[in-house]
């Protein structure tokens, strides 16, 4: 072989090294990239995972506001508001002042059962419809008014009588 093949073939050869250590180089530095992005990726992953748990933690605490909010409103239309119940018994049992318990009104109660009693005793049970036509009248008060209305008038505002 001549110099200039061997000059040549050690050219090669170098190139040839210098390739493959430029490539090792580079598979370094890819690697290390590689690394370095799993790293943070992981970090990513971690803050989503802390943030979706924040997340979910707030939409359960606004459920559970909202549950309770949702419940008292029943309560405060429902529970306490005895409107249907003592309107249907002052309209079928008005004369005893069945009504007036359901309301809590104790002493108008007691008075509409003796004072039907006593008239149904005194003119053996003529005149006892009088108590019944109040206790009728009340009945259809409780059920035309609006359940707030209602509440405020009899339950909050304690009117006991029509």
């Amino acid at each position: 072989m001549s110099d200039k093949e061997k000059d040549l073939g050690d050219k090669a050869k170098d190139a040839l090294d210098d390739a493959k250590e430029a490539a090792k180089e580079a598979a370094e530095k890819a690697s290390e990239k590689a690394s370095d992005i799993k790293e943070d990726a992981k970090e990513a992953f971690e803050d989503a995972k802390e943030a979706a748990s924040e997340f979910a933690e707030d939409a359960k605490e606004s459920a559970k506001e909202f549950a309770d909010s949702a419940k008292e409103t029943f309560n405060n239309a429902t529970g306490d508001n005895k409107k249907i119940l003592a309107g249907i018994l002052a309209i079928v049992l008005g004369g005893f002042g069945i009504h007036k318990f359901i309301l809590g009104y104790t002493k108008e109660g007691i008075i509409m059962l003796v004072i039907t009693l006593i008239i149904s005793v005194i003119s053996c049970g003529i005149l006892a419809g009088l108590m019944w036509i109040i206790g009728l009248i009340e009945g259809i008060i409780y059920l035309t008014k609006s359940d707030e209305e209602f509440f405020n008038t009899y339950q909050v505002g304690k009117k006991p009588w029509f």
